[in-house]
């Protein structure tokens, strides 16, 4: 049986649910929305290649490495993006949340709080997971901010790690949160979503 099973997590008008073929329309338009493909920090697929990127999530899945979530608007059913538990390690109870990105139109929203919230929760609270962690290119600064916002702490860096997708070598910066720093990390998180309001 596979540690993540599927799931559709809902909080303030967002719906997480398991990526599927369906929503390859969805992603392709919500990638569009500031052509989020041409920033080599992201994993943001091209257009054509959104069909591949939802094949490779969804392998992924069936290996139990990978277990993507489409990122739905439930007013409106608008696909805004696309999240995963990733580097899933059922032996040591840790997860990893990444491949996250959004249409332009709704970063910096209650989006991506919201999201975060919905997965911790999910991966601390159901999974019981010791470790939730992220990683992120050490040029994306939005993203590592956005990581140490939620409580996470800074683990390192790992030098000549990955690929870009313009084939220079990246660093990658490691982040991660234990299970006793969660009700704190959810407090505050909670806390600056109400002010967010």
């Amino acid at each position: 049986m596979m540690f993540v099973q599927p799931v559709v997590l809902r909080d303030r008008g967002l719906r997480l649910e398991p990526l599927a073929p369906e929503h390859e329309d969805g992603l392709r338009a919500a990638a569009a929305d500031g052509e989020l493909w041409t920033l080599r920090i992201t994993s943001v697929p091209e257009p054509a290649q959104t069909r591949q990127y939802i094949d490779d999530a969804l392998r992924m899945r069936a290996e139990g490495h990978r277990f993507a979530f489409t990122v739905v608007d439930e007013a409106s059913g608008r696909v805004l993006g696309s999240t995963s538990y990733h580097d899933i390690l059922p032996a040591v109870k840790r997860v990893e949340i990444g491949y996250t990105w959004y249409a332009r139109s709704v970063q910096r929203t209650h989006v991506n709080t919201t999201c975060k919230l919905l997965m911790m929760g999910h991966a601390f609270d159901t999974l019981g997971c010791h470790v939730v962690g992220w990683r992120t290119d050490n040029f994306n600064f939005a993203s590592q901010q956005a990581i140490e916002r939620l409580g996470a702490k800074k683990d390192g860096v790992i030098r000549g790690h990955a690929l870009r997708r313009d084939g220079t070598i990246r660093d990658t910066v490691m982040y991660s949160m234990r299970a006793g720093e969660w009700p704190e990390a959810r407090a505050q998180l909670l806390y600056l979503r109400a002010r967010h309001d």
